[in-house]
């Protein structure tokens, strides 16, 4: 780990987001709450807010840090779910880690939730795949 010991206390801000590419009946059914293991953008809510609180437990040389605030979108498309994951803290390493843990554990709980209905008929997934998990911003005050 890098030593951090000797920098400053200061708000830091990030700002990741993903996308999940799907079968647009797929899309309806998460719309429409037809899916059969649930409310899947809430869950995956929940999953990026979990995973964001664990990140250090998941990436080895990340630093434990205090989350001072989460914000999960979700933008849905025809054939698209985008998720927007904003990470808060006050400390002395940034949070960019923590929003791109979040944004994949919510695509990767989207994907769980709807696998059945992405499935071909040879149990693969044409159709599916996530992409363009990116940092958008990232700020220190």
């Amino acid at each position: 780990m890098i030593d951090i010991s000797g920098k400053a206390e200061v708000a830091r801000r990030a700002v990741a987001t993903g996308e999940i590419h799907l079968k647009p009946e797929t899309v309806e059914a998460i719309k429409n709450g037809q899916v059969e293991k649930g409310e899947v953008l809430e869950t995956a809510r929940i999953a990026a807010i979990m995973a964001i609180k664990r990140t250090s437990f998941a990436i080895p040389m990340c630093h434990t840090i205090p989350v001072t605030s989460i914000d999960v979108t979700f933008d849905t498309g025809i054939d698209t779910i985008k998720a927007v994951v904003e990470v808060k803290s006050t400390g002395k390493t940034g949070v960019e880690m923590e929003a791109l843990h979040g944004v994949s554990l919510a695509l990767l709980t989207v994907w769980d939730m709807v696998k059945s209905a992405e499935k071909d008929d040879t149990g693969n997934y044409p159709f599916t795949g996530i992409t363009n998990i990116r940092v958008l911003e990232k700020t220190k005050q």
